[in-house]
């Protein structure tokens, strides 16, 4: 595997983590819905957290959370709303990213709640 493969992977991992840590239920991973992939589902209380992992090995190239992009959100959103109708849910949905960049042997991981809006 790809050493940025590996470091997503990773990355997802730490961030499932993270989520579990602070009180979220993972519903699911890597959702996928036509050309979207929904990195993780989250619950807390009422409210389904759609959660967005960038993992970077650096900030050289700008923080993690520049790199979603608006076609990227659409099709998040287009792929969560589908999921929403298909098993009846009626909760709010929230889009957070959970930013994370290696610092020497560790890891600094940025939890953005409402990162972006759907439109």
């Amino acid at each position: 595997m790809a050493k940025h493969n590996e470091l997503g992977k990773k990355g997802e991992q730490l961030a499932v983590d993270f989520l579990i840590k602070n009180g979220y239920d993972i519903i699911e991973r890597n959702y996928r819905f036509d050309k979207a992939e929904v990195d993780i589902i989250a619950q807390q209380k009422d409210t389904l957290a759609i959660i967005e992992v960038k993992t970077r090995s650096t900030i050289d190239f700008g923080n993690p959370q520049d790199f979603v992009k608006p076609k990227q959100i659409q099709r998040l959103v287009n792929a969560v709303d589908e999921y929403v109708n298909v098993n009846s849910l009626d909760v709010e949905v929230r889009f957070d990213i959970i930013a994370i960049v290696k610092e020497g042997k560790g890891f600094n991981i940025e939890h953005l709640e409402d990162a972006f809006y759907h439109f």
